[in-house]
């Protein structure tokens, strides 16, 4: 069994398959003259996870909450389902089809009505306040802020920032030197936390599917880890960064019921979405993986792996950005963003009906690619 497992992992990490023609795993080793980019480093982001979750505590209950309630945004809610042992025993199940609705309000004597209105409200007694999803956007939007202009510190007297040719001239012989080490590791570690506190946070009915993008986006970043590919992975973090600031942003406005500052910051994170991801990410590091990278480089199986995942992440953009300028559209015509920028709770839930507008659905399909999804 031993011997089988050591023969997959060879053939797995064969040189191949992850690097250039004639160049050996031996030939990029980290050491004392050329520090490449370890694999044993990746343990450092898994701890450093945890300081981020300690810090974001910190942040949400130092800083963050009192600033919203000084901005009197409510950290709980006006209405509370009338404890029933019967009707919870029906909630906890998951399931209350129509037939199951129809026996419950027979044997409690009730209206159909009023039993759908009190599970509505044990619904919303599940869902995050304003103030727990308050919080949670201003720390993503503090993340993302420092994330972006961290990358922008440190890139700046890069070569490949202002010539991305730089990403392929003489590949894989790319020292990792220490800003871009912490570049990357923070980066991880972020992906890291927001995979832990997912199964600690309120539970959302998007939950699989950010934990699986969360799992993908550090799988990736591990790949161009692994493959040395962190000049390119650099460009691709900074490109995605800075619209979700904006993004987090308007989150914050709309919370805290500034609704003209809403729409203003969303119009400024439509700009600038549609300028990265359909602009600068195709026709500047699309452009260079697909059509320049072969020219300097030879090409290697693990490298056309790489640059279709990137490919994949420009038609979940295209998409998106369809969805976004629907929002902009309904948004024109209604005269204002209505309803909550992010509905990404189990159920919206009101006394009359849900309120599916189509501000809360984009800004669910842009957080389950995460908005950010980002592919390195």
């Amino acid at each position: 069994m031993e011997n089988i497992f050591l023969n997959i992992s060879a053939a797995f990490w064969s040189p191949d398959i992850w690097l250039p023609s004639n160049i050996t795993w031996e030939d990029i080793s980290p050491n004392a003259d050329n520090k490449y980019a370890n694999y044993q480093h990746l343990i450092f982001p898994l701890l450093m996870a945890f300081v981020l979750l300690g810090m974001r505590y910190t942040l949400e209950r130092y800083w963050f909450a009192p600033f919203g309630r000084s901005l009197n945004i409510k950290n709980t809610r006006s209405k509370r389902a009338v404890p029933n042992e019967i009707l919870e025993k029906a909630y906890l199940s998951k399931k209350t089809k129509r037939k199951q609705i129809l026996a419950l309000a027979k044997q409690l004597d009730w209206s159909e009505r009023q039993v759908e209105r009190w599970l509505r409200l044990r619904r919303s007694q599940d869902k995050p306040s304003t103030l727990t999803k308050f919080c949670e956007s201003c720390w993503r939007c503090f993340y993302y802020t420092y994330s972006f202009f961290y990358g922008l510190v440190v890139l700046w007297d890069k070569p490949w920032l202002w010539d991305i040719k730089h990403c392929y001239y003489n590949y894989p012989y790319h020292p990792v030197t220490s800003d871009i080490w912490w570049y990357y590791m923070i980066s991880m570690a972020f992906y890291w936390a927001l995979s832990f506190s997912q199964f600690f946070d309120v539970r959302r009915k998007d939950f699989w599917q950010m934990f699986i993008h969360h799992i993908a986006t550090i799988s990736l970043m591990c790949f161009s880890w692994v493959g040395n590919l962190t000049r390119i992975g650099s460009l691709v973090l900074l490109v995605h960064d800075s619209a979700d600031i904006f993004l987090e942003a308007a989150k914050i406005s709309k919370y805290a019921n500034y609704q003209k500052i809403c729409d203003c910051i969303f119009v400024v994170f439509t700009i600038l979405w549609i300028g990265t991801r359909m602009g600068v990410y195709p026709f500047w590091i699309i452009y260079s993986t697909s059509i320049e990278a072969p020219k300097i480089v030879p090409m290697f199986p693990a490298y056309y792996i790489f640059n279709s995942l990137l490919i994949l992440l420009l038609l979940l953009h295209a998409f998106w950005t369809y969805v976004i300028l629907q929002i902009a559209y309904n948004a024109f015509n209604a005269g204002q963003m209505e309803g909550d920028i992010r509905s990404n709770s189990s159920d919206e839930v009101s006394d009359t009906s849900v309120n599916n507008t189509p501000i809360n659905s984009t800004a669910n399909y842009i957080n389950k690619s995460n908005s950010k999804p980002k592919t390195h």
